[in-house]
């Protein structure tokens, strides 16, 4: 890590993509929001807890996630999706998120896949998990699984402030 790195203070948001969530609870916003239920958006929580200033839960949707994204990334420096990313057609977190990348943190997905293939074998092919830079933020899709999630975490937590630093021209 680089000595500016350790000063970087940075806002995190979490974004739950869940059509069965969102028809049980409706259109949730605000960290004091996250449904007990959601052991993902949760786990995201408690990784950040004194960085995250943000929750949303949304249905899988392209325009609500893109516009949930968006708007978070106004008062956020990284925003953690999370659920949405497989392989069903009902899946369309990727196809919402990636239009807005200005660039894609290709290293992310290659790892999160490499790492889940030690523990899970060749279903690890499935996974879209995905990152990139808008305006100088970061984003990351993670799928909704609790072990996907800790996994993503794991990478996350190690990379943010470095991620961070070079994306907004710090480094």
């Amino acid at each position: 890590m680089h000595k500016h790195e350790t000063r970087l203070d940075f806002r995190v948001g979490i974004v739950t993509v869940s059509t069965s969530r969102f028809e049980k609870y409706g259109n949730l916003r605000g960290i004091d929001k996250i449904p007990e239920d959601d052991g993902s958006g949760r786990e995201i929580f408690e990784a950040f807890k004194d960085l995250a200033t943000d929750y949303a839960l949304v249905a899988d949707d392209v325009e609500a996630i893109k516009n949930t994204v968006s708007e978070m990334l106004k008062e956020c420096d990284a925003v953690i999706v999370n659920g949405g990313t497989g392989l069903n057609p009902k899946d369309v977190t990727i196809e919402a998120i990636e239009p807005l990348l200005e660039k894609k943190i290709d290293g992310f997905g290659e790892i999160f896949r490499y790492l889940s293939y030690k523990e899970v074998g060749t279903s690890a092919i499935l996974s879209r998990a995905t990152a990139g830079i808008v305006n100088s933020k970061a984003v990351f899709c993670l799928p909704g699984s609790r072990n996907a999630v800790e996994l993503g975490l794991r990478i996350i937590r190690e990379s943010l402030a470095h991620i961070l630093s070079h994306a907004k021209g710090l480094k």
